[in-house]
């Protein structure tokens, strides 16, 4: 069974932040002229399904990355 992972999905075109509910409450930032979706995602095919909403609009996928969820100063580590 797939555990949750925090992803980075970078495109090409400009999205606001009028699609963060379309993609699921991802983060929409922008950096260097792309558009980065980042946040938690409960498994394989929630990642799919947001890689599908991608190719559904039409969109640029430029790269999709596993990263590191963003850690507060409350939570407790894991080691």
């Amino acid at each position: 069974m797939d555990d949750p992972a925090c992803y980075e999905i970078r495109l090409e075109e400009h999205l606001d932040e009028r699609w963060t509910a379309w993609f699921e409450g991802l983060e929409i930032r922008h950096e260097a002229g792309e558009t980065i979706l980042r946040g938690e995602m409960a498994d394989q095919p929630a990642l799919f399904g947001v890689l599908g909403k991608v190719r559904d609009l039409g969109l640029t996928l430029i790269s999709v990355q596993r990263v590191s969820p963003p850690t507060s100063p409350s939570s407790p580590r894991r080691e």
